[in-house]
């Protein structure tokens, strides 16, 4: 199977060491992956604020490094990402080309757990108490875990690959798929309101004690681990494809 890596930009830019993770865990399973180097933004930041024009200009771009290529999928390491290329990817106009590449992209939790069919890591061992944290986005946009509030039968693909890991702790938070706060430009627009549900989260954590927060989306950890810092909780933070990748941590 060959697949397109979609690295989001925050991620390459701050978090490089996911993308590197994502790689290595997806070459490990036999996939040759192939790289696109000119790839920025998505053109998730402007959508959200309703800015089609501008959006149109990174999606643009997105399209040129991605629809013409020969793969089976496209994988990215963000849920938000890969919602915005699925659900909102509409500021350009929607030829055969562009459809079919938003069709096979794919976020990298369901790419191996609704794909590959993987879901045993046994042979890792991670001798630490965690929680997951699934974005709003994973959650209510690709629904890679089930909502409270629909009140549907539990799952949660995310806890799926990791439960299998030796040694794991996974423990569930007084309110697991609430909010974090992030909201990519809500943190700025509403910056009071973003740093409550921030303080809120990581208070849940801190009063599970919990050592590591887990999550596939690493925008939604920062804005955790910027709480967590200032409020000096010593928590860690890691992306899942870091776990799943057998570090380095």
């Amino acid at each position: 199977m060959k697949v397109a890596l979609f690295v989001p930009c925050y991620i390459d830019l701050i978090y490089p060491e996911v993308a590197i993770a994502t790689l290595e865990l997806l070459e490990k399973h036999n996939i040759e992956v192939v790289v696109p180097l000119n790839q920025t933004c998505c053109g998730q930041p402007t959508a959200n604020e309703g800015d089609q024009k501008n959006s149109a200009k990174m999606e643009k771009v997105f399209a040129q490094n991605f629809q013409d290529l020969d793969v089976d999928y496209i994988v990215g390491p963000a849920g938000s990402c890969v919602k915005q290329i699925k659900l909102h990817f509409d500021a350009i106009e929607q030829t055969e080309k562009v459809t079919a590449m938003r069709a096979k992209t794919i976020e990298l939790v369901e790419f191996f757990t609704d794909v590959l069919k993987i879901t045993d890591f046994s042979d890792l061992s991670f001798p630490h108490t965690v929680a997951i944290h699934n974005s709003c986005s994973s959650i209510r946009g690709l629904h890679i875990s089930s909502r409270s509030e629909w009140q549907e039968p539990r799952f949660n693909k995310t806890e799926e690959l990791l439960k299998t890991i030796q040694n794991i702790n996974i423990k569930h938070i007084n309110r697991p798929d609430e909010c974090c706060g992030f909201g990519g430009t809500f943190c700025v627009t509403d910056e009071a309101v973003s740093a409550k549900m921030g303080q809120d989260k990581v208070s849940d954590y801190v009063r599970n004690e919990i050592e590591y927060v887990v999550s596939p989306d690493m925008s939604c950890l920062m804005h955790q681990k910027g709480v967590s810092d200032k409020e000096k909780t010593g928590l860690k933070f890691l992306h899942v494809a870091q776990v799943l990748n057998n570090g380095p941590f």
